[in-house]
């Protein structure tokens, strides 16, 4: 510090000032943005973060000064290349990253920069009328020609390719079609908070990630402790209803009757005692009552039938039998 002049000494020594008074140091990307709009996104954070452009070499400096004190902000030191600032703030990373995404507006391609993405001029008219600018676009390759007084494109033209540099005309012709193909802002590289570095991908996530990957993994979490019939405060109720429904379920196959069971037997019993009946052709008041009140498999079951037949029909009742059991095992439950 002893070879740099007073006004930059005191530059860094803000800066230090800053990012250790502050939880949250950020590096942010401004290349790119004019002064003026630097000068507007100021004046939106102006308030809730520190935010000062300098030479590269003086951040170097002042977070290399900064992290004797503050450990870990030295990995804030890669992000410092190109055009950059220092932001210093009590805001959230997470909550700073969206703030800074929304400072990112459309903005007119500059002579020689790369194409974010591929620059199409779709078919239709233009905003010209008839005049020597049909010429301009035609130089620049656009397939345009006079109809009804108006200068239009005939089909859709991709003008520059993705990463392809804009040339001069083609900068120069696209703000006066509309067409506004770079995008600016504060991007924001990394941020720094409790002796953490967060870089960009881990910053930009959708808003409501974690609390779904968190509720995600607490229903599979339950859904494992229930399998394994592992007890705890939020699956034994889960755990005590299942091994009623398995109880019930292999008492009702074994025919064990219990005050739980024994409704769903005799539903079973008297289903099975109809299909027999209906099969041998059995006559009796009651029994011809329950099956003329029977499902329409047991009712209006043939007299004439092989024994096959016969075989079928059984299986049918039996699982007409099996259903009365499955709803009357649901209705313990409420």
């Amino acid at each position: 510090m002893a070879h740099v002049a007073a006004w930059k000494k005191k530059l860094v020594n803000n800066l230090v000032d800053e990012m250790l008074s502050n939880p949250v140091v950020a590096i942010v990307d401004v290349e790119g943005i004019a002064g003026q709009q630097i000068q507007g996104m100021r004046a939106k954070l102006r308030g809730e973060v520190y935010l000062k452009m300098a030479k590269n070499k003086l951040m170097l400096l002042a977070v290399e000064e900064a992290a004797k004190q503050k450990p870990g902000l030295e990995g804030l030191m890669d992000s410092i290349h190109g055009q950059c600032a220092i932001i210093a703030t009590d805001k959230d990373p997470f909550k700073l990253f969206k703030q800074l995404n929304a400072t990112m507006s459309a903005a007119p391609a500059k002579a020689g920069h790369a194409a974010p993405h591929d620059i199409v001029v779709p078919k239709g008219p233009t905003p010209f009328g008839p005049g020597p600018i049909i010429g301009e676009l035609q130089k620049i390759g656009l397939p345009a020609a006079i109809e009804a007084g108006k200068i239009v494109v005939k089909k859709d033209t991709t003008l520059v390719k993705e990463g392809e540099p804009i040339s001069r005309p083609v900068a120069a012709m696209l703000p006066k079609l509309g067409i506004l193909p770079m995008v600016v802002g504060m991007n924001l590289r990394s941020a720094y908070e409790d002796g953490v570095v967060y870089s960009r991908s881990t910053l930009d996530v959708p808003e409501d990630y974690y609390s779904n990957m968190f509720a995600s993994a607490i229903y599979n979490a339950r859904a494992l402790a229930i399998e394994i019939a592992w007890p705890t405060d939020q699956t034994i109720v889960a755990l005590i209803t299942k091994a009623y429904r398995e109880a019930m379920a292999l008492s009702i196959e074994a025919a064990i009757p219990t005050r739980d069971s024994i409704g769903a037997l005799l539903a079973r019993a008297e289903a099975q005692m109809l299909s027999v009946a209906s099969a041998a052709g059995y006559q009796d008041d009651r029994i011809s009552a329950k099956m003329a009140s029977a499902p329409v498999s047991v009712a209006a079951a043939p007299e004439d039938t092989d024994e096959k037949g016969d075989e079928n029909k059984e299986e049918i009742s039996e699982q007409d039998a099996e259903e009365d059991t499955a709803a009357a095992m649901f209705s313990l439950f409420g």
